[in-house]
C-alpha cells in the first residue's frame, strides 16, 4: 500500500479554517519570495546561495596572475572524429557506448524539436533565442564555455592540459571544467561552484606551475582494466551480476584539486591520461586506445591539446541538459557510468543536500524505470543496462536555473513501487520537487523496494556543459 503521510480527511470547517490558513501561508510566502528576490540582487550570489558557502574573499591579484596563466584558447574541433565504434548498444562494450543523439528514438534522444513545429512559418521567421538577453531564459545555452559542442555528434571538445603527479613524477592528462571563485570562471569559462569551496578532504592538493599547469601532489589513474558489466534478467537488469570499471584511481585520487600557490580556490581537473606521451595516445580521428584514456573520450590530439567528450542526456527542473560524466565514488557507480572510480571521492559529505557546508547537490538516478529508447518516458538504471543508452537522470539545481550547483554530485536512487507501476504511474521524472513529491507519496522508495529515500551513499562528478532549452 502506499504510506499516507497526509492523516485523515478534512470536513466542514476544519477544511474551512485550514483554505483560510493555507492562503494566508501563500501570500506570506509570495511576500517573503519577492523581498529576498530584491535583497539577492543587492548581494553577492555566493552569499544568497541558499546560505550553502560562507563568502570567500577574493583571489589576490597575484594569485589571479597565476590563475590566468591556464586560460587556454577556445577549442575547436579541427577533424571529423569516427564515433561509430562507441555508439553499438553493446553496453560492455570499451568506451562510452551509445552517445546523446540516437535521432529518431524519442527515450534516447531529449534534444528539444525546432521552433515552427505546428506553425505556418518556416524556422528562419524565428529570432534568437531569449537566453541571449538572460541566460535563464528558454536557451538552448552553453555553459562550459572553453570549447565546441558538436550539437549532430553529441559531443564537446576542450582544451587538454598536461600536468605532473609530484609524488611520482609521472605526466598526468586532464581537463578543467569547474572552479570555486566566480572570477576564474569567468576569466578561463568554466562552470562557478561556490560549493566547490566545501570540498575539504575529498580533494587532492597541488599547485600551478610556471606554465599554468597543475603539478598535483598525489593521485593516479590506471586507465588499463577492461570495463565489463553482467546486467541482470531482462526487465530487472539492475543491479547488475557482475561488474569491472575501466578505469581505476589510487587512494590518493579525487578529481577535484585545491591550487596551495592560488588562494585555496579548488578546481574539478578530472584525469583523462597518465604516465603516457604523446605519441602513445594520439587519436585526433577517434578510435581511441581505452586501455591508455578515459572510456568518455571520443578523440584527443595532444599535438594541439584538444580532447572530444561524449556528452550525457539529462534534466534540470524539467529542461534537458547536457553533461559529461568523469568520475564516481564506488567501483558499481563507475562501470555502469564508463568513468573512472576515484576513492577519495568517497569521502565527500554526503546527505545533507543544501545545508551550511554542503559540497554537492543531488542527482535523481531511477533504478527500475521504463525501458526502450523508442518509448518517449525512457528513464533509468534498468533501461542503461539493457540498451547501452545512458539514464536520463534528473539533476538538481545547474548555472543560470538555481545558485546551488555543484559538480560534485550526492546519488539519491529511486525506485518504482509494485503499486505505483500496476496503476500506469511509472513515467519519466524531470524535476527535482516532483521526484521529492512522488517519494512523499509513496509512489517511489530509495535504491530498492525496502530502502528509504535519500542518498544512496556515493557521488558522481557530472560537470554541467549546456542547457538544451
Amino acid at each position: 500500500m502506499i504510506r499516507a503521510f497526509r492523516g485523515s480527511s478534512l470536513y466542514g470547517r476544519d477544511l474551512k479554517v485550514i483554505a483560510l490558513r493555507s492562503r494566508i501561508y501563500s501570500s506570506t510566502k509570495l511576500f517573503i519570495l519577492v523581498s529576498t528576490t530584491m535583497m539577492s540582487s543587492l548581494l553577492p550570489s555566493t552569499i544568497c546561495a541558499q546560505n550553502v558557502v560562507v563568502a570567500r574573499p577574493p583571489v589576490s591579484p597575484e594569485a589571479m596572475a597565476l590563475h590566468r596563466l591556464v586560460k587556454r584558447p577556445v577549442a575547436k574541433s579541427t577533424a571529423s572524429v569516427d564515433v561509430a565504434e562507441s555508439s553499438s548498444r553493446v553496453n560492455s562494450a570499451q568506451g562510452f557506448g551509445a552517445l546523446a543523439r540516437d535521432q529518431g528514438h524519442p527515450g534516447c534522444d531529449l534534444f528539444p524539436a525546432p521552433a515552427n513545429i505546428g506553425t505556418n512559418v518556416g524556422l528562419s521567421y524565428f529570432g534568437p533565442p531569449p537566453s541571449t538577453v538572460n541566460q535563464s531564459l528558454v536557451g538552448p545555452v552553453q555553459l562550459l564555455n572553453t570549447g565546441q559542442v558538436d550539437a549532430t555528434a553529441g559531443t564537446i571538445t576542450i582544451p587538454l592540459y598536461k600536468g605532473t603527479v609530484k609524488s611520482t613524477g609521472k605526466t598526468a592528462w586532464y581537463i578543467l571544467t569547474d572552479v570555486s571563485d566566480p572570477g576564474i570562471a569567468a576569466e578561463l569559462g568554466l562552470n562557478f561552484s561556490a560549493k566547490m569551496n566545501n570540498i575539504t578532504t575529498a580533494a587532492r592538493t597541488g599547485n600551478l606551475g610556471p606554465d599554468g599547469n597543475i603539478i598535483f601532489d598525489k593521485g593516479t589513474v590506471n586507465f588499463a582494466p577492461e570495463r565489463n558489466i553482467v546486467s541482470g534478467p531482462e526487465g530487472a537488469e539492475f543491479p547488475p551480476k557482475s561488474f569491472t570499471p575501466g578505469e581505476v584511481g589510487d587512494a590518493n585520487y579525487s578529481p577535484f584539486v585545491r591550487i596551495a600557490n592560488g588562494g585555496g580556490v579548488v578546481y574539478n581537473a578530472p584525469m583523462v591520461a597518465y604516465n603516457v606521451d604523446a605519441s602513445q595516445i594520439n587519436f585526433p580521428n577517434g578510435h581511441v586506445d581505452y586501455t591508455k584514456i578515459h572510456d568518455a573520450v571520443q578523440a584527443i590530439d595532444p599535438i594541439n591539446m584538444t580532447v572530444t567528450l561524449a556528452l550525457v542526456n539529462g534534466f534540470s527542473f524539467g529542461r534537458p541538459v547536457w553533461y559529461i560524466s568523469m568520475d564516481a565514488s564506488i567501483p558499481l557507480a563507475a562501470a555502469i557510468e564508463h568513468n573512472t572510480y576515484a576513492p577519495l571521492m568517497g569521502k565527500l559529505l554526503l546527505g545533507n543536500d543544501d545545508s551550511a557546508g554542503s559540497p554537492i547537490e543531488r542527482i535523481f538516478i531511477a533504478t527500475n524505470g521504463t525501458e526502450d529508447c523508442d518509448n518517449p518516458q525512457r528513464q533509468g538504471l534498468s533501461a542503461d543496462l539493457n540498451d547501452g543508452h545512458r539514464p536520463n537522470n534528473t539533476l538538481g539545481g545547474i548555472p543560470t536555473l538555481a545558485l546551488d550547483y555543484s559538480p560534485a554530485w550526492d546519488a539519491n536512487l529511486y525506485t518504482w513501487t509494485e503499486e505505483a507501476i500496476s496503476k500506469g504511474y511509472r513515467q519519466q521524472l524531470r524535476e527535482e520537487f516532483q521526484i521529492l513529491t512522488y517519494a512523499q507519496d509513496g509512489l517511489i522508495t530509495g535504491a530498492s523496494a525496502t530502502a528509504p529515500f535519500g542518498s544512496a551513499g556515493f557521488s558522481i562528478n557530472c560537470p554541467i556543459v549546456q542547457r538544451l532549452d
